[in-house]
Order: structure tokens, then C-alpha cells, then sequence
């Protein structure tokens, strides 16, 4: 059983056990237990439920594990030739690591 779940903005295919990376929940403490109702897809043993916009009843409860967790360091380079001109300029994104205790339809 999974289902399809929308998380600040973005989408993220939820199963039981599995962990996610999302962009930084504020206030998330360690431990602590979330619950997201935007469910817009759940495959239930080959039954497939597709929501208008979201799916009745149905929610995804996760356990924090990290509220802050920094990702990969992406760099950005600006060049302008013959010019002398050259700018490097760096970015870490900040996020919260979710596991899924269960998926509920």
C-alpha cells in the first residue's frame, strides 16, 4: 500500500517505513509525530483511489527523526569573458528527515 501525498509544495510516494527528505518543516521537533491530510493517490492491493483534489479520510502519519538536515552543497559560478569578472557563490538547502510509520486509507 502506498499513496501519493503532497508535503510543502511538493509530492512524495509514501510507504510504510520508507524516509523521506522534505523542505524544512519550521517548529519540528525530534520525535515528534506528524500527520498529512493533502493524500491525492492511494494504491490500496491494486485498488487505486485518485482524489479530487484529495482523497477523503485518508492521511499519512510520520515520525521526525531530524528536524534540520543540510543537503548537498550546489554551486553557483558567474562568468563574464573578458571581463575579469568572476563570482562563486554556494548553497546549502535545509531539510527534515520523515519516516513513515503508516499510511492510512
Amino acid at each position: 500500500m502506498y499513496a501519493i501525498v503532497e508535503i510543502n509544495g511538493q509530492q512524495f510516494k509514501a510507504e510504510a517505513g520508507k524516509k523521506l527528505f522534505v523542505h524544512h518543516i519550521q517548529n519540528a521537533e525530534n520525535g515528534t509525530t506528524v500527520e498529512f491530510d493533502k493524500v491525492l493517490l492511494v494504491d490500496k492491493d491494486g485498488a487505486i483511489t485518485v482524489g479530487v483534489p484529495t482523497v477523503e479520510g485518508a492521511k499519512v502519519v510520520c515520525q521526525i527523526v531530524s528536524s534540520m538536515v543540510k543537503g548537498d552543497k550546489v554551486l553557483v559560478f558567474h562568468k563574464k569573458r573578458r571581463k575579469g569578472h568572476r563570482k562563486l557563490n554556494g548553497h546549502r538547502q535545509q531539510f527534515t528527515e520523515l519516516t513513515i510509520t503508516e499510511v492510512v486509507a
